[in-house]
């Protein structure tokens, strides 16, 4: 007997292709709640660009996106009380001798050695800032439950921190992490794990890829990375990865996500290179990473880029953990501390323990998957 869903019976826009979060029965009520005010309950309208268009518009695209995003992120962070932390901002020179801008948090009292946050900033590695009022909250609440926290200001491939397509980016998110393990005496740092969003989860991953590949892995304790933007496959994407077609459009469309990949590889010429797309790793380039930490929203277009590398992990003996948080669109555990506090503070709180588990740095492996659903 065949155990196949009919068309019907099969989730989001592979069962419906009229679906939105607005009428998917899975979106989270309170999240939908807030896309509602922005316009971004319905499915995102086409992009004007895609992976067919020229650099030059993928380019101009990104300095929109941005400004709509900033948008967006400036009314869901005001009027927040302020966190037990302070912050400070110190530099160091890439690998292209350009300055790296690194923004330090920490709390306030601070009794021992901390453990050390080194936070990737999301936006497709093509646009948006570590400076902006979300990541700066993000790393405040990161700070308060213990950490030093550090958001790196890496060079983008588009918007205001652009043009510097791959691997400008990774360059310096692997320059502040070499900066971080050579001053962990005076950050009085005891060990660091790497974590970001979208686009900084691909970083993350790939920080992580080029850290073994160049033989200084053992200065990254674990890596934590959430709704990884990481397969490069959105021009054509593979029917493996359905969450691409299930999704498509629930505040993230397909199409735009290719024009987001070509401004980061404009030549597409490391569309293979696992570098620029960890998704494009083979088991020997995973063998020998640290502790790995897996978050994918259920919502999203790139939740199964995100379980696939999951399963890559595993398979090249990793110790890896994966968490789904249900009922959210890409990212949208950690939009903001008002939108969904639960779900928001309880992907905070994973990162914490996370964190925390590798103070001894036990790597020991399993395969545990953590379905995370809110009320």
């Amino acid at each position: 007997m065949s155990t196949q869903l009919s068309k019907s019976d099969r989730p989001g826009r592979l069962g419906d292709p009229d679906m939105s979060l607005s009428t998917d029965p899975r979106t989270h009520p309170q999240l939908l709640r807030t896309l509602e005010q922005f316009g971004m309950d319905v499915n995102a309208e086409a992009a004007p660009v895609s992976a067919d268009s020229s650099y030059e518009d993928c380019l101009a695209f990104t300095v929109e996106m941005e400004a709509g995003y900033e948008a967006i992120y400036g009314p869901l962070h005001q009027n927040l009380p302020d966190l037990d932390v302070v912050r400070e901002t110190r530099s160091t020179l890439g690998v292209d001798g350009n300055e790296i801008k690194l923004h330090i948090h920490k709390p306030k009292v601070v009794s021992s050695d901390l453990p050390c946050i080194v936070h990737l900033h999301g936006g497709a590695m093509v646009f948006l800032t570590a400076d902006g009022v979300n990541y700066i909250r993000w790393r405040d609440e990161l700070a308060a439950r213990g950490a030093l926290v550090i958001g790196v200001e890496f060079r983008n491939g588009g918007g205001v921190l652009g043009d510097h397509p791959f691997p400008a980016g990774l360059n310096d998110c692997a320059t502040a992490i070499r900066w971080v393990a050579t001053n962990k005496s005076t950050l009085d740092v005891s060990h660091i794990v790497v974590t970001g969003e979208s686009g900084g989860g691909n970083l993350s991953l790939a920080t992580a890829l080029k850290a073994r590949e160049e033989g200084w892995i053992k200065d990254i304790s674990g890596v934590y990375a959430m709704c990884p933007y990481i397969s490069g496959q959105y021009a054509t994407p593979p029917p493996d990865l359905l969450s691409l077609k299930e999704n498509d459009g629930y505040t993230v469309g397909v199409a735009m996500l290719g024009a987001l990949a070509k401004v980061y590889d404009p030549s597409g010429v490391d569309g293979d290179n696992p570098l620029a797309w960890p998704y494009r790793s083979s088991l020997s380039d995973l063998e020998g990473l640290p502790p790995h930490y897996i978050s994918v929203n259920e919502l999203d277009p790139l939740r199964d880029e995100g379980l696939a590398y999951y399963q890559k992990l595993l398979a090249a003996g990793v110790s890896a953990h994966c968490r789904v948080v249900e009922g959210t669109c890409h990212g949208g555990d950690c939009i903001s501390p008002v939108v969904i506090p639960d779900v928001y503070q309880s992907t905070l709180n994973s990162i914490s323990q996370f964190v925390r588990s590798l103070a001894d740095s036990e790597r020991s492996v399993s395969g545990a998957v953590e379905v995370l659903i809110e009320p």
